[in-house]
Order: C-alpha cells, then sequence, then structure tokens
C-alpha cells in the first residue's frame, strides 16, 4: 500500500455513524475480549467469494444480495433463519433457470446489526433521546436508558453470528438445499399465490431435468453441486472497534482479513475517502462494496474504487446504486461509462429499496414495491443500453410474512402495514414479494442472454 496501514489506523481519521461510549474502559475490556474470539469467518472462504464475484463482474454470473435491514436480539429464532434461506433459495433457483447461469448467493445476515441514521437524535412527544443505532449499539426502546451505547451488546452480536452462520452452513452443506427439494422451499405464506404457482410450474421443469441427469448417472450422492450449495454473509462494516477486533492475519498468506463476514459494504453516510471507513476497509483483503447514491460523481466513484482497489483485482469492489427510480436513467449511464472508460472491474448491483422509502399514513416507513421494480427495470435498461452487465441486487428481506412494504399481487395497502410491521428499523419485502420480485429479475436476465447470444451470431457470421 502506498500509505502505512494497519487495523487501527482508522483511529486517526475523522469518523462518522459510530456511538460515543459513556464508559472507556468497559469499552476497552470488550475489544479486547473480541479479539480473543475465534474468526466467524475464514479468509479461505472470501477469496472463494471474490473469485466468483469475479465471474459476475466478467458477465458470467449474478449477485443475490438479501437479508434483514437490521438483525435484532428479539427476532433471532432458528426459524426466522431457515426462512429467510428459504426465500433466497427459491430466488436463486428462478434466477438460474432465467440466466442460465451461476447466482452468487450472499445474505445479510450473521453480523447485520448496525444502522446509520439521519440524526444523532429523535423526539417523540416532546422527548428527544439518542437515535436507536441498531442492536449492537444500543436498545430500540424509548427509554433514556435503552438508548445508552453499551459495548457488551457486542459480545451478544457476536454470539448471536455465530449461531446463524452454524445453522446456514449446515442448511447449506448438509443437504437442505438440495434441488431435489425445491418443492419443499416454498413457504405457508406463499402457498395459494401466483408466484407460488409459477414456482412450482419451474419447479416442475427441473424435476425433469434432474430425472434426466439421474439416469445418466448424476445424482445428489455422486454430484455434490446438485445437493450443496455455497452461501456467504455480508453486513455494512459501521462499527468499528466490531470490525477491527475481529481482525485477523491468514496464516495462509500473511494478508489481513475481517473475519466478522466474507463480504462488507460501506453505506452512502461513511464513504468519505478520508475518513475512517475508507481507512479500515482499503486494508482487509475481503470483497468489498460501497453504496453509490444520485448525488455521486464519476470523479468521485472512481478515486473510490482506486483507494479500495489500487491493483484493480477482479471481484474485489462490488458498486450498489440506489438512485431512486427516478433518478436512475439520469445518473447511472455516466457512472458507468467512466468505469469502462477507465477499464476498472467492478460488479454493478442495484439496491432499489433504500431511495424509494416513503412516510405513509399512520407514521409507518414503507416502499412502494412499483417502485422497488421500477429501479431493477430501469438498472437493467440502462446497462443493456451501455452494453454493460447488470450485475446483481442487494435488498431488504424477510422470510416471514410482513406487511411492510406495500404492494405486490397480494395487494399490501398503507392500511395494512400495521398487521405485521415487524421491522426493527426500515421495511423489508416479504417472502411473496421477493419471490415477485426474483422472476422479474429472471426475465431481464433471460432478455440479456437471449441479446448476447445475438450478438456472438451476428458476430460469427460476419
Amino acid at each position: 500500500m502506498s500509505e502505512n496501514w494497519s487495523p487501527e489506523s482508522w483511529r486517526a481519521k475523522p469518523i462518522h455513524q459510530v456511538p460515543t461510549y459513556p464508559d472507556a474502559d468497559k469499552l476497552a475490556e470488550v475489544e479486547e475480549s473480541l479479539r480473543n474470539f475465534p474468526p466467524l469467518v475464514f479468509a479461505g472462504e472470501a477469496r472463494r467469494l471474490k473469485a466468483s464475484l469475479a465471474d459476475v463482474a466478467d458477465g458470467k454470473a449474478f449477485l443475490l444480495q438479501g437479508g434483514d435491514c437490521a438483525e435484532s436480539f428479539a427476532e433471532f429464532h432458528a426459524n426466522n433463519i431457515r426462512d429467510t434461506f428459504r426465500v433466497l433459495l427459491q430466488m436463486a433457483v428462478v434466477l438460474t433457470y432465467g440466466a442460465a447461469m451461476p447466482v452468487v448467493k450472499v445474505g445479510r445476515m450473521a453480523g447485520q446489526f448496525a444502522k446509520p441514521r439521519s440524526a444523532d437524535t429523535e423526539t417523540i412527544d416532546g422527548v428527544t433521546l439518542p437515535s436507536y443505532r441498531g442492536d449492537n449499539v444500543n436498545g430500540s426502546e424509548f427509554t433514556a436508558e435503552a438508548r445508552i451505547p453499551d459495548p457488551l451488546r457486542m459480545i451478544r452480536s457476536y454470539n448471536q453470528s455465530a449461531a446463524t452462520l452454524n445453522l446456514l452452513r449446515a442448511f447449506a452443506q448438509g443437504g437442505y438445499a438440495d434441488l431435489h427439494k425445491v418443492h419443499q422451499w416454498t413457504l405457508g405464506c406463499v402457498a395459494g399465490t401466483l408466484q407460488a404457482a409459477r414456482y412450482q410450474d419451474l419447479c416442475d421443469r427441473l424435476d425433469e431435468t434432474l430425472a434426466f441427469m439421474e439416469a445418466c448417472g448424476m445424482t445428489s450422492e455422486t454430484t455434490p453441486q446438485l445437493r450443496e450449495t455455497d452461501f456467504f454473509t455480508s453486513h455494512e462494516a459501521l462499527l468499528m472497534p466490531y470490525e477491527q477486533a475481529l481482525t485477523r492475519i491468514d496464516s495462509t498468506t500473511g494478508e489481513w482479513y475481517d473475519c466478522s463476514a466474507h463480504m462488507l459494504w460501506i453505506g452512502e453516510r461513511t464513504r468519505q475517502l478520508d475518513a475512517g471507513h475508507v481507512e479500515f476497509l482499503r486494508g482487509v483483503q475481503n470483497p468489498l462494496g460501497f453504496k453509490a447514491g444520485p448525488t455521486m460523481s464519476a470523479d468521485d466513484l472512481l478515486r473510490l474504487i482506486d483507494r479500495l482497489n489500487p491493483e484493480n483485482e477482479a471481484g474485489r469492489i462490488t458498486v450498489i446504486t440506489r438512485m431512486g427510480a427516478e433518478k436512475v436513467e439520469q445518473v447511472l449511464p455516466g457512472l458507468i461509462r467512466a468505469v469502462e472508460r477507465e477499464g476498472r472491474k467492478v460488479v454493478w448491483s442495484c439496491d432499489p429499496m433504500h431511495a424509494n422509502t416513503i412516510k405513509a399514513a399512520g407514521g409507518y416507513k414503507t416502499r412502494p414495491f412499483d417502485a422497488i421494480l421500477a429501479e431493477v427495470r430501469a438498472f437493467f435498461a440502462v446497462h443493456k443500453a451501455e452494453g454493460s452487465h447488470a450485475g446483481g441486487v442487494h435488498f431488504e428481506m424477510t422470510g416471514q410474512d410482513v406487511t411492510e412494504c406495500t404492494g405486490g399481487m397480494t395487494g399490501v395497502a398503507e392500511a395494512d402495514l400495521g398487521d405485521r410491521y415487524q421491522t426493527a428499523c426500515d421495511p423489508r419485502l416479504n417472502a411473496t414479494q421477493s419471490l415477485e420480485l426474483a422472476f422479474l429479475i429472471a426475465e431481464q436476465l433471460k432478455d440479456e442472454r437471449a441479446l448476447l447470444r445475438a450478438k456472438a451470431q451476428a458476430k460469427r457470421k460476419g
């Protein structure tokens, strides 16, 4: 690196969105404890994800990244983890069928506890308290005691992440993800919907393919790829004391890895080039992402890419655009052209959630499903026009039957939001809406594949 870096060099930089702990000694004790805990993920796994993302950047695969807005201690349950995993598996099958290419599955799970906030405080009925910043910082209850940042919450976050990872690995490698079980992944809350019918039709076609493969000698026993899947974890690298404490030197390469997750990203509010979050992440070798909103300029984009990936390593950087449905076609083309012109290797991913948040009647934050779909369509349309690869989607969802985003074929209305509004922070897609989104993306990928095939045929004829 052109400048000296260490896991703590971020402390000499300006820092944003990090809480002030009232008891510095207690914070130091927690950091020391975390430094002695085993890593949550391993460097070799992060390298495997980076290699898969290099294929995405090259147009040979697609990134599916989804999960909770903010994991919570109260909602921690094996069934919730299983159901979110099941929906992501369903989506991956739909996308693989539509794209005819591998789908890289990355969960916003096992570490997505901290949340940036637009203000340091919030006021309710004339009472002003510090903002809730996620369960690994403070409590969501609107009391002075709950809102005090408590470093011991990082220990609980670590333990919950370890348990979640253990279950995810068991699901991914223990037979639950076997393609012969695709019919079993449908959740009860989805049954009877149009999306369930479309999914079952796809499963029936997949069954025929698997039967043919079995007749050729390829079964779950002889072909591990049919019964196992790679599933990676990610979260926003926001709480720097936690991230630093879980950073380790890989014994095989001598390089630093943040072992709290396979992939980490920087949010829209913390991607300042000279600030602590960028400084920390430039030194770890995990695959990285960063959010790019409508105010990002092409120059700022290139400077950030070069800061985080000076060697232009494929699979290292994912640019997660979050423009808002009405701004994608205005802003995104210029960013793509700048990256292409300078030869930078990135994955382009679409976050259609964060710039489409509105306040509904009753005070609920929500996201109209039509706006989410519109941003995804615009994202694909721009990439098609620019001749680049729409590489992935990044969204907030849950396997629970929540009513947090309006619209979709199940017709969640603003009046329904209070029925099952369970998020700890921002509104998430439910299982049915997630599957509906997957079918839309599959159609877009199928169109992209047809266009590439037509170009290849024209090139051969020419």
